[in-house]
């Protein structure tokens, strides 16, 4: 039997978010009466007997049959992450694309139409125009945060309402009740990609969104080791995504499985520190005269800043900000000259990262592609890790100081 963080079960107040990262789905006493739970790399699990079987098909003996359905330790994490999300279920995948992929597959058939903003992960929208496209599923693509758009988008065959929250790398801070209230209003269901926010910055079922999902590669398991992706919901929803998750087998490994598990046990403690890390620098860059704009939320400058501060509890380590009369060359010499982040696409990890945009994520789009959807060509984001700030502020200061002086991206 599962154990529950709570203290007592008179005590109606909720615990706190390290004590559920730590404790929530496990089992108090583990096998072997370990302290930590078992890997299990198997693929395969044996029955003692034909009544075993019997039972296990038809549901009244829960336990595994076969790894691509899942493992143990995978349902533990699955459950410590809907905790975390205040959700009913989680579903693991072996990466956020899949879990998305996962979602869009299990709930969309041909003649089915979405609607997403415009400023979602550049995979999610090729997700959607050029695959699920293929299989007669049509999308329609918005300015992100235009509600009015997004409301004349939808008809009778709109079936699901996609966003992120905060936007990468532009940094929007979408109105979860105004979006939720769309969905609701004309039958539609809601997913947010919550991985730049975090359950511990932002939770989006509390506003009645269908499904939250996160890249677990990011800020969850937080070192910059392992690839999975989680679909957090109610049970009746995630049934049909779970049985194509067993049939097309995007499960996730159980040693990433295992690195999830201890990655969420300091999710809180981290978070606090990408948190401070993100306002710190933000700030500095708010001022430094070689820089033109910097997106963030904890910005008071931010379009976005007023509903951030009501609806977050912080505003994440990644800062996107572009250098003043700058061509992409020059922006470039900014991102080679850091010593402490390397030059790298992800975020949320102990190491901060940095990227040119236009170099990293967008090298396949022209010029006037790369307009449209917001990506200037001087334009670089980074993601603050754990150093400490005046570390890393004092490497962005000389890095904007002299950005011809390159440093082959060194270690610190």
């Amino acid at each position: 039997m599962t154990s529950q963080p709570c203290s007592h079960p008179s005590d109606d107040r909720r615990p706190g978010l390290s004590t559920v990262s730590v404790h929530a789905g496990e089992d108090r006493q583990k096998a072997g009466h370990a302290m930590t739970d078992a890997i299990y790399c198997a693929a395969t699990y044996t029955f003692a007997d034909t009544q075993s079987v019997l039972e296990f098909v038809e549901k009244r003996l829960p336990r595994e049959e076969y790894a691509r359905y899942g493992n143990p330790s995978e349902k533990v994490a699955e459950r410590k992450l809907a905790a975390l999300e205040g959700g009913e279920a989680a579903l693991l995948f072996s990466s956020g694309m899949a879990a998305v992929a996962g979602v869009l597959w299990a709930k969309l058939q041909v003649g089915d139409e979405v609607v997403l903003f415009d400023e979602c992960y550049h995979r999610t929208r090729e997700l959607c125009t050029k695959v699920l496209g293929r299989f007669g599923v049509v999308t329609h693509q918005v300015p992100a945060c235009d509600y009015d758009a997004m409301e004349a988008a939808i008809n009778a065959k709109t079936k699901l309402l996609i966003s992120e929250t905060p936007t990468n790398p532009h940094q929007s801070v979408v109105d979860l009740q105004r979006f939720v209230a769309l969905g609701r209003s004309r039958g539609v269901e809601t997913l947010i990609d919550s991985t730049l926010a975090t359950p511990h910055n932002v939770r989006p079922l509390d506003y009645g969104v269908d499904y939250v999902l996160h890249s677990c590669t990011k800020y969850l398991a937080g070192h910059n080791d392992m690839l999975g992706g989680v679909v957090v919901a109610s049970r009746e929803k995630l049934d049909p995504v779970r049985k194509l998750r067993g049939v097309i087998g995007t499960v996730n490994g159980p040693h990433n499985v295992y690195l999830l598990l201890r990655g969420l046990k300091t999710f809180e403690l981290r978070m606090q520190r990408h948190n401070q890390n993100g306002q710190a620098v933000a700030e500095f860059l708010q001022d430094h005269p070689r820089v033109e704009r910097v997106l963030y939320p904890g910005l008071s400058s931010h379009p976005h800043h007023e509903l951030a501060r009501r609806t977050m509890r912080g505003y994440g380590g990644v800062v996107t900000f572009q250098v003043k009369d700058a061509d992409w060359r020059q922006t470039a010499d900014v991102v080679d000259a850091v010593r402490i982040p390397r030059i790298g696409p992800s975020l949320g990890g102990a190491e901060s990262l940095i990227e040119q945009p236009m170099v990293m994520s967008y090298h396949d789009f022209n010029r006037e592609q790369r307009q449209a959807v917001g990506i200037a060509d001087n334009m670089i984001r980074i993601s603050c890790g754990l150093e400490n700030q005046e570390d890393l502020i004092a490497d962005l200061e000389e890095a904007l100081r002299d950005p011809g002086d390159c440093h082959g991206g060194q270690s610190a």
